[in-house]
């Protein structure tokens, strides 16, 4: 293993992840600094991150997703961050290949292919299968967004990204029941401050969400697991628009 790794700090965000830390922690041993920025956790999540020497732990507030990467990034002792989520892991193909990298130039963002398991079964349509993702920049020049969902990492005309040939994995689904608690916390945030004044739009988008993901995406080629992405799909853009619309009518 190269130096490169150790001029790089992995940056996580977590609640409530007792069931998959584990794994990414354990994913993540060659690394020196690790960042877990827990927020409001109930769980075990805490303990066990505990039990890893290269874990920083930290306890703060969730600003929404773009600003708490950010924030917890800030704790980091490199500048070159890492992100990754509670429910992802490292292969070590990627490993060895970020490890080999230069990160002489810090306009560099690398683009990183995550692949999506929905009860242990790799899912290779339905929008999750081309899914690939800026998560290692350096921070004095990249941070996220400030979206409170659906955060990422913006470039610019001076940005060179840069696509590795390996990677990780994301265990998106361990319970059928996530994505009926994404849909109320995701549809929370997304809703907050906005207003859609036509019942027409909150039809047209849910509608679309699903049209989209099983025939455009080629869900329907996932079998129960495409149809069950595209249904959450389209209640997460119907909760979405319809508390904006609810927004609207009690203004």
């Amino acid at each position: 293993m190269t130096n490169q790794i150790n001029h790089i700090s992995c940056v996580i965000i977590a609640k409530d992840a007792q069931e998959t830390i584990l794994n990414t922690l354990n994913s993540l041993k060659n690394f020196n600094d690790v960042i877990l920025y827990i927020n409001n956790s109930t769980d075990d999540t805490k303990k066990i991150a505990s039990t890893f020497k290269n874990v920083n732990i930290i306890d703060g507030e969730f600003l929404g997703f773009g600003d708490t990467k950010n924030k917890a990034a800030s704790y980091a002792k490199n500048d070159w961050i890492l992100s990754l989520d509670a429910d992802e892991e490292l292969t070590q193909n990627l490993i060895t290949e970020i490890s080999n990298i230069n990160l002489d130039n810090n306009q560099d963002v690398y683009e990183i292919k995550r692949d999506n398991y929905f009860l242990d079964k790799h899912v290779k349509y339905s929008g999750w299968g081309n899914d690939y993702l800026i998560r290692l920049y350096n921070r004095s020049i990249h941070n996220f967004n400030s979206n409170k969902v659906h955060e990422f990492i913006p470039t610019n005309n001076d940005s060179n990204v840069i696509r590795l040939k390996n990677s990780f994995k994301h265990l998106a689904v361990q319970d059928i029941n996530q994505f009926l608690q994404k849909v109320i916390t995701y549809s929370d945030l997304a809703a907050k401050d906005k207003k859609t004044c036509s019942i027409i739009v909150v039809l047209s988008k849910s509608f679309f969400a699903f049209f989209k993901t099983y025939i455009i995406k080629l869900g329907f080629l996932d079998g129960w697991r495409g149809l069950v992405i595209s249904v959450s799909n389209f209640n997460g853009k119907f909760f979405r628009y319809m508390k904006r619309y609810i927004n609207c009518k009690h203004s």
